[in-house]
């Protein structure tokens, strides 16, 4: 009779079944090269290659920003402002005015808010007006940059702002007849106390982006703009848990870091996420050859053997927004430098990463000539170690690059400047022209 007080059965080394449980919960490994293709392929350039890619209409347009859950914006368009890129690079040239008349940017002279908006979720950035709610934690926080303070201290102006809105409806800050809303000499960074409040009041959410003129964001009150089930608000903990969730979906394989900085979450809310998408099999803990730090794997990501792509990158490309990752991943230390004095820029001003299949291989500075109908290349670098393929990478850059051109309106692509790869990109587009 057996005794239950004893061991079910008793192995011949208590070592053997240490070993047995750390086989079954050790992590999965994943090479590097095939960290990349998951990479690719769940941020949806897998197959991003000029002259192949599927229909560009308005659907295809919601289907990219849906995979990627946000466009980020950014003022500078010295070759094209920074949201109209991440779509070009997947689908391929698109008709702006779809996305234009999409987002309600310079549009309707007295726009009703459609289905996107804006938030700062990672920065400025669009959103789906459906994703409201996911925001309310963060609109209950304190403002950056002693924002609160100054508030407080400007209440009645921050009051009579929002009246003015409720009154008036739809309009850009610039239309405002408040009387704090005087015109100052100095700058663009020179704004009037009136400006400040639309700002204090669009970070709180009782202003919400209803379109854009001449990239001036136009505000109407949330109250009045938003649909009512995009004025519910989800708890915070579902909505962060909501928020890592497509940062995995987005990313593929992820370290704890990228996942918080996609919707710039704190590390320890980003942690919380992951432990529950862990435990309902969301993710997988990996380790990522090279990475020396823990990774998940989102449970449905594609592990593709090899990847197509031939892809022009934004600088706000959630690919390589994340600097860290964007160097993990690929070996890539990037900068943007349009905040780099001009004597310390070593890659040009608007630096765009080159992507070629699995790999980022060079980066090139363009310029958007419209006067002259031209697509200047101001520099062109060639990564360290693909100098042996610079020909053969760059007759795959410039059939990029003429796409590029033939989107922006304009006639041709010239290298107008200097670098490790301009040579070799001039020589490939002489041929092409041949």
């Amino acid at each position: 009779m057996r005794s239950y007080g004893a061991p079910l059965y008793r192995p011949r080394h208590a070592s053997a079944v240490v070993a047995s449980l750390r086989r079954v919960t050790a992590p999965a490994r994943i090479s590097a090269a095939q960290a990349r293709r998951i990479a690719i392929a769940a941020g949806g350039l897998d197959g991003a290659v000029p002259g192949e890619r599927g229909r560009t209409g308005v659907r295809t347009l919601e289907r990219s920003i849906e995979r990627l859950g946000l466009l980020q914006l950014d003022s500078v368009n010295v070759f094209e402002r920074s949201h109209y890129l991440p779509l070009l690079s997947r689908i391929g040239p698109y008709d702006r005015g779809a996305l234009d008349r999409l987002l309600h940017h310079d549009h309707p002279r007295r726009p009703r808010l459609g289905g996107y908006t804006e938030y700062v979720a990672h920065e400025a950035a669009v959103i789906p007006v459906a994703d409201w709610p996911l925001w309310a934690w963060k609109r209950r926080e304190p403002l950056r940059g002693g924002g609160d303070r100054w508030a407080a201290e400007h209440e009645s102006i921050v009051d009579g702002v929002l009246e003015e809105f409720a009154e008036r409806g739809p309009m850009r800050p610039s239309d405002m007849e408040h009387p704090a809303h005087e015109r100052l000499p100095g700058g663009w960074w020179n704004k009037s106390d009136a400006y400040w409040a639309t700002a204090v009041l669009f970070q709180r959410g009782e202003l919400v982006t209803v379109g854009r003129t001449r990239f001036e964001r136009q505000y109407a009150v949330a109250e009045q703009a938003l649909p009512e089930q995009a004025r519910a608000a989800l708890e915070r903990s579902a909505a962060q848990r909501a928020l890592v969730e497509r940062a995995a979906k987005a990313y593929g394989v992820a370290t704890l870091d990228d996942l918080a900085d996609y919707h710039r979450l704190s590390i320890k809310d980003a942690r919380a996420a992951v432990d529950d998408l862990v435990a309902d099999g969301s993710l997988e803990r990996v380790e990522v050859e090279g990475w020396g730090r823990p990774a998940w794997l989102w449970a449905g990501a594609r592990r593709p053997r090899r990847v197509r792509a031939t892809a022009l990158l934004s600088p706000f490309d959630p690919l390589v927004w994340h600097r860290p990752r964007a160097e993990r991943l690929f070996g890539f230390a990037y900068r943007i430098s349009i905040y780099t004095p001009a004597a310390q820029r070593t890659h040009g001003y608007y630096v765009l990463p080159v992507l070629i299949d699995d790999e980022l291989v060079g980066r090139v500075d363009l310029k958007s000539d419209r006067r002259a109908g031209i697509l200047r290349v101001q520099h062109a670098t060639i990564e360290p170690g693909q100098e042996h393929r610079a020909g053969e990478l760059a007759a795959r850059l410039v059939p990029m690059l003429e796409e590029a051109a033939g989107w922006q309106g304009l006639e041709r692509v010239e290298v107008a400047g200097a670098g490790t790869w301009a040579g070799a990109v001039a020589g490939a587009l002489a041929g092409a022209l041949r």
